[in-house]
Formats: C-alpha cells, sequence, structure tokens
C-alpha cells in the first residue's frame, strides 16, 4: 500500500526507467526460452550484459520486489487446438500421444523460428503463440496470419504420414484456429516452475475464436481482420455468414482466414484441406479413399507382423523351430506335410453340412504356464521377418481391405478401429499391475508365473494375441451394412447357407479363412502356426472371437451366459480342473475384448 504514494512523488523519469526496467526484465527471461526447447543456463545472456549490470539489476528487483510484467500494445495472439484429439487419444497408449504432440509441436516450433512468432505454451492438444513481443512489430498481423496457415498446412502433412504408424483416424485430425489483435499483459509469474504467460481481452478473445471455430479453419477476430486489410491482403479474408458471440463483446462478426488459391467460383471457400491439396484434385475422391485405406493398411501390417514376431520368438524358445523360418522361407515344408492341411479343422467345410456356429467351443484350451520359456526370452526387435512374408502380409490385408464393402459404420475402417481397440486392451492385460507387481515383490511367485495366473494365460500365448487381433481385423468382412434380422427377412441365400443364424459373421470368417488358405499365402500360414495343433488353437481363437461379436443371437447369448456362471460359481465348479476353470475365464475375457472393442467404436467420435 505504501508504495503506491512512492510512485506518486517519484518524477516522471524515474517511472520511465522502471518501464525500460521492466521491459528488460521480461526480454532477459525470454532469452533462451524463446522459439525452442533448449534449456536457459547461467551463460544465456547478451554479451553487454556484464556481471556488474546483473548484480545491480537483481539488488534492485529484491529492494522493490517489482514484478516480471510489462503491457505490450500490439500483438496478435494465436490459439491452435487439434480437433478430434480427445475421442484419438482415447484408444492410444500413452506413448502414441506423445509421439503425435512432440511431431507436430516440434514442427510448429521450427516454423515458429522462421517466421519471428513466439511460442507461448502448449496445453495439452492446444498450441498458444503470440506475435509482436518481446520485439515490437507493425506486420504482427500478417506475419501470425502466415504462421497460422503454415501450421494448418503442415499439420495435414503431419498427420498422413503419421497415420502408417499411429492407426485409424490419425490422418482425420486437423487444426482448429483462431486469432485475436491487441494489448496483452505479459509477464512471469514467480514461483515453482515459474512460466511466462499473457493476460488480458485480447488472450481470451483469441480463445474464442478458436473455440468457436472450424476444424482445419482459421477464424480472426475484427480487430486482427481490420489489420491484414491494411496490410493490403483483404483477399485473404471470408466474413463468416454468422456471427459469434464473444465473452465481455456480445455478438460479433468474425472472419475466415484463406489464401486466395482455396476460394472457388462463386467466392466461396471450396476447400478447408491443406494446401499440399490443389483444388483440381477435389472430385478424385476415389484415390484419396484409396490413400486414406493403404495408410490402413500399413498400420494393420506393422501392428500383425510385431505380433508375429512374438510368437516366432516364443516358438524358437520351444527349440520347435529355428530362426530360418524368419530369414529363409524356401526352407519351409511345401509339400502335403503342411501342418494346415494335418490339422483336424481347416474350414467349416471340412465335415459336409456343418457351419462356423458349429465349432464354437465353450472353453479353448490355452498353454499352460512353462516356466523355461519365461526365463529366456528372445528380445523380439532383433527378430526381422523376411520380405517374402511382409510381403505376404501386405498382400493379406490389402485383400482383406478390399472385401469390405463401401459401409458407412461395417467397412475396413471400423474394423481398423476394432483391432486398434482389442491391442490397447491386449497390453492392458499383458502389463503388469500393482498387484501382481506387489506380489512378486513380496516373493510369493515369479513375476512371469503371477502374471501369467492373473491374465487366465493370455499374457503367456503369443498366437493367442495374434488370433484376437486378427478377428478384429476380419470381422464384418464382406458385411452388407444391415443386422442378420433383415438379410433374413430379404432371403439372403446367406440364411439358407447359415441354417438362419449368424449369417453376417459366419460369412466373414469363412471367406477370410479361405482367403487365408491359398496358396500364395503359404509361407505366412506356416509362420503363424507351425504345427496342427497350433492351426487347430488358431482357428478355435478366430471362429469364438468373431461368433462373439453377434450379441443379438439368443442361443449365443444363453451360452455365454451359462459359461460365465461356472467360471464364477463356485458351486458349479465341483470336480473340475483348476486348469479348465482357467481356460473358461480366459475365453470369456477374450470374447470380451472384441465385443468391448466393436461396440465401443459407436462413442468414439
Amino acid at each position: 500500500g505504501d508504495s503506491s504514494n512512492s510512485n506518486n512523488n517519484a518524477p516522471y523519469s524515474d517511472n520511465a526507467i522502471y518501464t525500460e526496467n521492466a521491459k528488460m526484465r521480461v526480454k532477459s527471461f525470454l532469452e533462451g526460452s524463446n522459439h525452442g526447447p533448449r534449456r536457459r543456463n547461467s551463460n544465456d545472456r547478451t554479451q553487454e550484459q556484464t556481471a556488474a549490470e546483473t548484480a545491480a539489476q537483481e539488488e534492485q528487483r529484491a529492494k522493490n520486489n517489482a514484478p516480471i510484467a510489462e503491457l505490450f500494445t500490439a500483438t496478435t495472439v494465436m490459439f491452435a487446438d487439434i480437433a478430434g484429439f480427445t475421442a484419438w487419444s482415447s484408444v492410444r497408449e500413452p506413448a502414441q500421444v506423445f509421439i503425435l504432440l512432440e511431431t507436430l509441436y516440434g514442427a510448429y516450433d521450427k516454423i515458429a523460428r522462421r517466421r519471428g512468432v513466439f511460442k507461448v505454451e502448449t496445453i495439452g492438444d492446444c498450441y498458444m503463440a503470440v506475435a509482436g513481443l518481446p520485439e515490437a512489430r507493425k506486420d504482427h498481423a500478417l506475419i501470425m496470419a502466415k504462421f497460422a496457415r503454415n501450421i494448418r498446412d503442415k499439420t495435414s502433412e503431419l498427420t498422413l504420414k503419421l497415420a502408417r504408424t499411429l492407426g485409424p483416424d490419425t490422418d482425420d485430425l486437423e487444426l482448429r484456429i483462431g486469432l485475436n489483435s491487441g494489448p496483452v499483459t505479459a509477464g512471469v509469474l514467480r514461483g515453482d516452475r515459474a512460466r511466462f504467460q499473457l493476460f488480458g481481452d485480447t488472450v481470451n478473445t483469441a480463445s474464442r475464436m478458436e473455440s468457436t471455430g472450424l476444424p482445419s479453419k482459421i477464424q480472426v477476430s475484427p480487430s486482427t481482420a481490420e489489420l491484414i486489410k491494411k496490410m493490403g491482403k483483404s483477399h485473404w479474408l471470408q466474413k463468416r455468414k454468422d456471427e459469434v458471440e464473444a465473452k465481455g463483446l456480445g455478438v460479433i462478426q468474425t472472419f475466415w482466414l484463406e489464401s486466395r488459391s482455396n476460394y472457388g467460383p462463386g467466392g466461396s471457400n471450396a476447400s478447408t484441406a491443406s494446401s499440399s491439396f490443389s483444388d483440381s484434385d477435389q472430385d478424385d475422391d476415389f484415390e484419396e479413399l484409396d490413400e486414406k485405406t493403404m495408410r490402413l493398411v500399413d498400420w494393420n501390417v506393422q501392428i500383425l507382423a510385431k505380433l508375429i514376431k512374438q510368437i516366432v520368438v516364443r516358438r524358437e524358445t520351444c527349440e520347435t523351430r529355428r530362426s530360418h523360418l524368419v530369414r529363409k522361407t524356401s526352407v519351409y515344408n511345401r509339400g502335403p506335410g503342411d501342418a494346415w492341411q494335418q490339422a483336424d479343422v481347416v474350414g467349416s467345410s471340412k465335415v459336409a453340412g456343418s457351419t462356423v456356429l458349429d465349432e464354437v467351443q465353450e472353453v479353448v484350451e490355452l498353454p499352460e504356464f512353462d516356466s523355461r520359456l519365461a526365463q529366456s526370452r528372445r528380445d523380439v526387435d532383433t527378430i526381422e521377418l523376411d520380405d517374402m512374408i511382409m510381403l505376404q502380409l501386405t498382400d493379406y490385408v490389402s485383400m482383406i481391405a478390399v472385401m469390405y464393402r463401401a459401409n458407412p459404420f461395417h467397412c475396413f475402417e471400423h474394423a481398423s478401429h476394432v483391432t486398434m481397440s482389442v491391442t490397447k486392451l491386449l497390453s492392458r492385460i499383458v502389463a503388469p499391475t500393482d498387484d501382481v507387481i506387489e506380489t512378486t515383490q513380496h516373493g510369493t511367485a515369479p513375476l512371469a508365473s503371477t502374471l501369467h495366473d492373473h491374465t487366465y494365460g493370455i499374457t503367456s500365448d503369443p498366437l493367442t494375441q495374434f488370433a484376437c487381433v486378427f478377428s478384429a481385423l476380419i470381422h464384418d468382412v464382406d458385411h452388407t451394412g444391415v443386422p442378420n434380422s433383415q438379410l433374413i427377412k430379404e432371403g439372403s441365400p446367406l440364411d439358407a447357407m447359415y441354417k438362419g443364424k449368424s449369417l453376417a459373421e459366419q460369412n466373414s470368417v469363412d471367406l477370410s479363412w479361405k482367403l487365408l488358405m491359398e496358396d500364395q499365402f503359404e509361407d505366412l500360414r506356416k509362420l503363424i502356426c507351425a504345427t496342427p495343433a497350433e492351426m487347430t488353437h488358431f482357428r478355435h481363437l478366430v471362429v469364438n472371437s468373431v461368433m462373439a461379436t453377434d450379441i443379438m443371437d439368443k442361443d449365443l447369448k444363453a451360452l455365454r451366459n451359462e459359461r460365465w456362471d461356472k467360471a464364477f460359481s463356485e458351486t458349479s465348479r465341483l470336480g473340475e480342473s483348476a486348469q479348465v476353470n482357467t481356460n473358461r475365464k480366459a475365453t470369456i475375457v477374450i470374447e470380451h475384448l472384441i465385443q468391448a472393442s466393436d461396440v465401443s467404436h459407436t462413442m468414439q467420435h
């Protein structure tokens, strides 16, 4: 309170010196932290700033406890939010989320350095930046407009590339950007983890411009639009048809920021996509869809290939096969000794008149725990699949993609979503929980054994995990887009073929299995399943998993309820071995994985 009196008595020149010192303190704090991740350190100072000057400034600051803050009267603030990020990240691993954000933010930072834009902070999937400070510039609105267009286009470019490794919907992510110009208070909130921040109505309005905008659009406030017009770039602006309500300002007229090339014949904004694509490409929907499908194919191939490597590692540890199965496919047995041909079940046509539904198992048998396998495990990253295997896997997934119809929901993109969800849920199952780790630390059992018991054996069998993901990929192949009840009502040929039960699901299994049994995928088949027992196990898992997606069939529902009662009712398990009960629980978990993943896709948008 006393400081106000002393300020009133001070001469004007002292106030001017104080203002200049405040600006110097703000700039000093920003030096070394601007435009990049490099850390501030004691050497990060200008050559003109001597040790004596620094000591004097620190002494003066301590004396009057002056905050590090200043008013910058001419700035343009930008907020950029990744539209669709929340739904996208909800089905990703934490590492995948950070790969996306680090890739995008790293690219934005480089553009900011080139444009002379100051990055303020990132909050989750929101990127905040400002032009016009710490160094004042008259063209701050123009610079920020160019920066906003640059990062929007860069986002489209990078998400297309990342889709091949991060999976479905990555290439659908877009920036929603808002700009506003005006004065801001800039300063450092001191204390633990002190950081530079902006305050004021200009910031609030910029945030409002972003939140009321549209994906892949840049919405600018009237103040920013006016500055852009003064710079001779009025053709960049298009008046928004509907008005926007801004807190404290009421209803205002905003503008879309676009380049001239994005306008079609009537002056309408014909494209909101990245400028990497010209307007002449807008009618080429098939080619664009094909590119998107191929990115999904590549992603699915990577997921399946990783699981196949885990199968190979387990097989090598068992010493039933050698590493030449991976790198030298020419040594495969291509004769009648093929394990897939020797197995008891190679398809629903094996037994005349039988259907896929007839193969559903109440209990799918999983391998018992083997301590020798747990003690000696080769690193999956050291496995390199042969080019022939990768080619066959890619061809198979590509053909599966073609076999999906262009339905709004039951399509290849949906199958990829289910695959992604199953993969994530499996990763949660096989990762040791706190309870498992605590049990291990108390010495009651080795980690691998405890984890095996907690997951009912799923974590110990990579073939089971592969079957779960494979089933997710193929579960809606050739789906017509209508429910089974409608197919029966319309007299579909599938009705007679599958005896009026689970028509779409059985058809998907038959078509996908028939494709896998073709000669061109022989090497791939033999790598997945090397013995008749493995093939039969794989078939049982696929059948049970895909049939589990038919949640409307009353008989299947009754079977699941009965199995649940047996698994978790003490009286029903009398006289039953512990292994059978464990396998029954594992079967329940496996079916629930794909059921939850299939249904949850409807709630991820």
